[in-house]
């Protein structure tokens, strides 16, 4: 999870996150490139009194800076388009999870189990023991089995929400009448926390995720003890 004066991303702990840290430092590096040119022309100009004047109308310098950003796209784009297509891919998902939005809690269902549901409400500031997190800890984490594919379908009953955990790449978003799916992978255990992301009411602030990625093992007996 984040940490104070944190500037970069969270730690990737999904394969999803992890394409899109590479495809953020890679478009990164590009920008840099180009303003760092582009400062170093303008510096130029500033400090220099020659001046070429067959350069002003010249045909190759119109066809280089026509072709080189076309170039520059091409480069950013496609590594773009294939991590889209990588995050909408359903590879056979061995668990499904419906999760709805309320104001102001979210509710879950297994839909692989009979009458695995309950809802998840932040504990508030007064009832949180040491060590627990202020305005992330929930009465009723979502227990997920790690390193296999997980179904997560995302609506809502009221308002717009989005259902968002950074370190797993996700963010999808809860619309009335709409079912929207996403696909969960972590490749270790742990706590990975998130929030609603999208402004839903007085109380938007107060809506977080906690999802508990354990071995198949201990999910199964975590199933069968809510069952």
């Amino acid at each position: 999870m984040a940490y104070p004066s944190q500037l970069g991303f969270q730690d990737a702990m999904s394969p999803i996150m992890e394409e899109l840290l590479h495809f953020h430092d890679h478009t990164l590096m590009i920008v840099f490139l180009i303003s760092s040119l582009v400062l170093y022309i303008i510096s130029l100009m500033l400090t220099t009194k020659l001046t070429h004047t067959s350069t002003m109308d010249a045909q190759e310098v119109e066809t280089i800076w026509t072709i080189l950003p076309a170039i520059i796209l091409i480069l950013i784009a496609l590594p773009s388009l294939r991590i889209l297509y990588m995050m909408d891919e359903i590879n056979n998902p061995v668990l499904t999870v419906k999760t709805m939005g309320h104001q102001w809690y979210w509710s879950y269902e297994y839909t692989d189990y009979d009458e695995l549901c309950f809802d998840s409400y932040m504990i508030p500031t007064s009832d949180l023991k040491p060590g627990d997190l202020r305005l992330l800890e929930v009465d009723n984490r979502v227990v997920l089995p790690m390193e296999l594919p997980v179904r997560m379908l995302i609506s809502s009953e009221d308002v717009l929400h989005s259902w968002a955990v950074p370190s797993l790449g996700l963010k999808t978003d809860a619309i009335p009448g709409r079912l929207n799916q996403a696909t969960l992978l972590s490749t270790r255990p742990g706590l990975y926390y998130g929030q609603c992301s999208e402004i839903c009411g007085s109380n938007h602030s107060f809506m977080p995720i906690v999802l508990e990625m354990v071995p198949l093992k201990d999910f199964e007996t975590w199933s069968e003890s809510m069952i």
